[in-house]
């Protein structure tokens, strides 16, 4: 697949989710690419602001199964994997499969569920795939988890750890609509007579795999790959804000997604723009912050859009 019919297919899935979504245009292209870039979405941000919505309707766009779980204190790992059942008929072990075998998983309020639960969901997001009893199953392609948590209610939460919280590729946060955006909410509810939006798809699970694959080929020059480079070294060396920066998969995490959002702007090879457009939501939850910083307002994403600011950009003719 050539980037021209990436950024064409992707204009077509993001048109079709703004029918659901009022404004919010880039967390919207944030998310789609962190899809075609194969990762994983950590949505972390007040209720009501439609993240779960956001899941179901690119899971419609793009054609793809779409489960659901609401995390809760007494989930268990097999409540997600799957179980063995014994089958009297055939005096044999059958496996049923879990909600985890889907290609859009939605794990709402993820830090709600046990440490257990939360690793055993965590391991399937890394292997792409599920042991139980000796027994390995596959997970399908693509397959991406969404996952939301509430940043304001911690009383009886289970946080992610850091370590965690690495596995996710970006972490991002909706916001509160502006006073216009919320009018044409309102208008569209009105005007539809029904809860749901009607979102057509425009896609099929293998031309996202397809895509996925096809993001490969957009090309990263040498000093693109210093500048990334320069990125996550910087979040290492700042000892006044920043306890631990960000690991080699951080840099990772910007290669793969400054060539999805270059591909989504029609583009087959990443420039500059591309990798300040994602370091932030890729990296800000790879930082652990100074203790003294804990109970303060300076916030991960403010500190790494300081860093931002201050690499040197290289120059292109």
């Amino acid at each position: 697949m050539k980037v021209e019919e990436i950024h064409e297919k992707g204009n077509a899935v993001l048109g079709e989710v703004r029918k659901a979504i009022v404004g919010k245009d880039e967390v919207l292209r944030l998310i789609l690419t962190t899809i075609l870039a194969d990762g994983h979405i950590l949505l972390e941000d007040l209720p009501g602001l439609a993240k779960t919505l956001m899941a179901k309707s690119f899971a419609k766009a793009l054609g793809v199964q779409f489960t659901r779980v609401q995390f809760t204190p007494d989930l268990l790992p097999s409540d997600i994997l799957g179980v063995s059942v014994f089958n009297q008929k055939t005096l044999e072990f059958e496996f049923r499969k879990g909600p985890v075998f889907t290609n859009v998983l939605l794990a709402d309020e993820i830090n709600r569920a046990p440490p257990k639960t939360q690793s055993a969901l965590l391991e399937a997001m890394q292997e792409r795939q599920v042991t139980v009893e000796g027994n390995t199953y596959s997970l399908s392609k693509p397959f991406i988890v969404i996952a939301t948590q509430n940043p304001i209610e911690q009383e009886g939460t289970y946080p992610l750890p850091e370590a965690q919280l690495d596995r996710f590729l970006v972490r991002l946060r909706v916001g509160y609509p502006s006073k216009a955006e919320e009018i044409e909410i309102l208008r569209r509810r009105m005007a539809r007579k029904k809860e749901e939006p009607d979102v057509q798809t425009v896609l099929s699970a293998e031309e996202v795999v397809e895509m996925q694959r096809a993001i490969e080929e957009v090309y990263v020059s040498d000093a693109i790959l210093e500048y990334i480079t320069d990125i996550v070294t910087a979040t290492r060396e700042d000892k006044r804000e920043i306890e631990i920066g960000a690991s080699p998969r951080g840099s990772l995490a910007l290669l793969k997604l400054s060539r999805a959002y270059a591909a989504l702007n029609g583009r087959d090879y990443v420039i500059p723009d591309d990798v300040k457009a994602v370091a932030v939501p890729a990296l800000s939850h790879r930082l652990i912050l100074k203790r003294e910083l804990w109970y303060t307002k300076v916030s991960q994403e403010s500190i790494m859009g300081k860093l931002l600011e201050r690499v040197p950009v290289p120059k292109f003719e």
